[in-house]
């Protein structure tokens, strides 16, 4: 999936990011009226991003659900945070001298919205625009992803996607080898073998990505299937690393070395369980492994979109493109 990063550090980028959010708005065919619902929440996050986090990134991308385009807008700030996120929701509220309406506008603009900010730490903002309302939303499995590709390039050598199916879910993530052009052609090429058979046994899905990516690059892999009654099966190749997180700890899953296209061992996938409201959390080495969760204080309970926003903020190593994928 395409996302679009836009860093916010003065007042003209708020007109750009509207201008190119409403554009892709209406490329995924939503109604004029959802279009002007995704221009008004990205001023408004823009613009919060300069006014309370002195400035920040707006992620943008288009969120496809069961036949309904939305999209995706994940504003990341490092300010001072906020010591009370409900009473600056409320109308009329500010910090800044503005009327104090951004925020409480963009969440009932919303049909998925959430929020977590710790003082001193900067705070994180999802709003997912489309014709749904919240409750048609609310039962379906949650996901989130951000892709970003290092700075000097305008592709992204990482991918990843995602399908559900009733209460099953399946995901892949591939890093192509390096960065740039040839890099995403490699990372598209292996998801691409994904999509057509997500529900086989990760391993499966593997091979074919291999047999598929023959005269690429190459591509770091994993592969994971959800299933309704806990298990999680998992099978990696190279450095895409993956976890099960619950409020105890985080267990890593088993990948084996070796590259999608080029040089793979035999391939081992294994099983893992997961308790009720648990989490699989996959990244590519664009973001750092040494995170724990338990870190930021009521994270867990939050969106996954949410808590991939705020690993990539803290944990992105800054020389490479970066991906994590969270699920519930």
């Amino acid at each position: 999936m395409l996302q679009t990063r836009h860093l916010i550090d003065e007042e003209t980028k708020v007109g750009e990011a509207r201008r190119q959010s409403s554009e892709l708005a209406r490329r995924h065919g939503l109604d004029p009226a959802t279009v002007g619902r995704v221009a008004l929440a990205t001023t408004e996050l823009a613009t919060n991003l300069l006014r309370h986090g002195g400035g920040g990134e707006l992620l943008v991308q288009p969120i496809s659900r069961s036949g309904t385009n939305l999209i995706e807008l994940i504003a990341i700030d490092r300010g001072k945070g906020m010591r009370d996120i409900e009473r600056c929701l409320s109308d009329g509220y500010s910090t800044a001298g503005s009327s104090g309406t951004g925020l409480g506008a963009v969440r009932r603009l919303a049909a998925e919205f959430d929020i977590y900010s710790l003082a001193g730490e900067g705070t994180v903002v999802l709003a997912r625009i489309g014709a749904e309302s919240q409750i048609a939303l609310r039962n379906r499995i949650n996901f989130g992803a951000v892709s970003v590709p290092v700075e000097g390039e305008s592709v992204c050598g990482d991918s990843w996607r995602i399908a559900l199916d009733g209460g099953a879910t399946a995901v892949m993530l591939a890093d192509g080898l390096g960065h740039g052009i040839l890099a995403a052609d490699a990372a598209q090429t292996a998801v691409a073998a994904f999509e057509s058979g997500p529900f086989d046994e990760p391993s499966e899905v593997l091979q074919r990505a291999h047999r598929a990516a023959a005269g690429s690059r190459g591509a770091a892999a994993a592969c994971a299937r959800l299933g309704m009654d806990g298990e999680v099966m998992y099978a990696g190749v190279g450095n895409i690393s993956g976890s099960v997180v619950s409020d105890e700890r985080a267990r890593g899953m088993v990948s084996h070395g070796g590259t999608l296209g080029l040089r793979m061992p035999r391939l081992q996938q294994f099983d893992y369980q997961r308790k009720p409201q648990s989490l699989v959390i996959m990244h590519s080495d664009g973001i750092s492994a040494r995170w724990d969760l338990r870190l930021r204080p009521g994270l867990l309970q939050r969106h996954p979109a949410i808590i991939a926003a705020v690993l990539y903020r803290d944990h992105a190593r800054g020389r490479d493109d970066a991906t994590v994928v969270v699920t519930s």
